[in-house]
């Protein structure tokens, strides 16, 4: 087992802005692009955290990211905006889009930016996070390389395409929804493997269409889908949002990060935001208060297993993190600290 340690959130910014900055992101680049990772950290999902500078790192240094990339922002209308993320870092990307979106949203309510020529952005309740601390409501979705098979298929034909919704509350924790369109994410299975641990058999298939407890099989086969063929119909409506209608890469038109890390992906993005403001409730905050109550107190199978909100457990690690400093593994600090000189 390794071991970890723990630092505080505002020196792990720090260590992985300077640990992206090693690979040529200018200083503000790489601080944004960290923040969104810093954040995973915060809220338990390490998966989707810091350790991620490793996988992008080797990327930038082969050209598979252009650490130099130019973001463009292209305004539609006063609401909608283009992002072209010119094959930079996802996690930039996906800052600059989830400024478009507010942008638009704080002046028409409704603000929507697709974005394009990006690669993994992290995880979305960053983003929701960010979005819901100024007051707005977010649906955000992104597509990714195929690992599911349609329903009916024996082929991966689909990305397990994340798709994100976050209501804020004013003066408390918002309701935050970020889910993959798997069982499991392939993240999960690659860790399984890496400890040389076995998986459970619905979590994914062969490459022939059945079921396996061996997570390399599993790596080399297909992800199951959320609630059969309606996870498979929710992978496909986030891929027509954030690939189709933003202009990227779409379906098996994604490159594979494992497969052609020296390629870009061109993956797509979308970020839909309400600004809560302009819908005129004064009684926002005790209408979501009383939504909550309504669900705590619902009379749990287990006792020491009470009824909690989407986003509840990863909000409240957060703040003890917060507190208390991030617990992460040695081995990640110990790359961190060597990229960042």
């Amino acid at each position: 087992m390794s071991s970890t340690r723990t630092i505080a959130e505002s020196a792990l910014l720090d260590l992985a802005t300077r640990a992206l900055q090693s690979y040529g992101l200018g200083p503000n680049d790489a601080h944004d692009a960290a923040r969104v990772l810093v954040l995973a950290d915060l809220f338990g999902v390490s998966t989707h955290g810091v350790m991620r500078v490793k996988t992008y790192g080797e990327r930038l240094a082969i050209g598979g990211i252009d650490a130099k990339a130019q973001i463009k922002v292209d305004r539609r209308s006063p609401a909608i905006a283009m992002v072209d993320g010119a094959n930079a870092v996802g996690t930039l990307v996906g800052m600059r889009a989830l400024d478009a979106a507010l942008e638009g949203a704080r002046a028409t309510g409704v603000g929507v930016a697709f974005a394009r020529a990006s690669n993994h952005f992290g995880p979305i309740a960053s983003y929701a996070w960010l979005a819901a601390e100024q007051g707005f409501a977010s649906i955000i979705g992104s597509n990714a390389s195929v690992t599911i098979a349609p329903t009916g298929g024996t082929e991966a034909r689909l990305g397990n395409n994340p798709l994100g919704l976050c209501v804020p509350n004013p003066g408390g924790d918002p309701v935050m929804l970020d889910m993959a369109m798997s069982v499991v994410a392939r993240a999960k299975i690659r860790r399984a493997l890496d400890k040389g641990e076995s998986i459970p058999d619905t979590w994914a298939t062969d490459i022939n269409g059945h079921a396996t407890t061996d997570p390399r099989t599993a790596l080399d086969g297909i992800l199951l889908p959320i609630g059969g063929y309606k996870g498979y119909g929710l992978a496909l409506m986030v891929d027509l949002f954030a690939g189709l209608l933003s202009g990227a890469a779409y379906l098996t038109h994604v490159k594979s990060w494992v497969d052609e890390p020296e390629s870009p992906q061109n993956l797509g993005h979308v970020f839909i935001l309400i600004d809560t403001a302009k819908l005129g409730l004064a009684d926002l905050a005790a209408r979501m208060n009383d939504f909550a109550a309504i669900l705590h107190d619902t009379p749990p199978v287990d006792e020491k297993a009470p009824v909690l909100l989407p986003g509840e457990r990863e909000i409240a690690r957060m703040k003890a993190q917060r507190q208390n400093g991030i617990v992460l593994d040695a081995d990640v600090l110990a790359f961190l600290e060597t990229r960042a000189g």
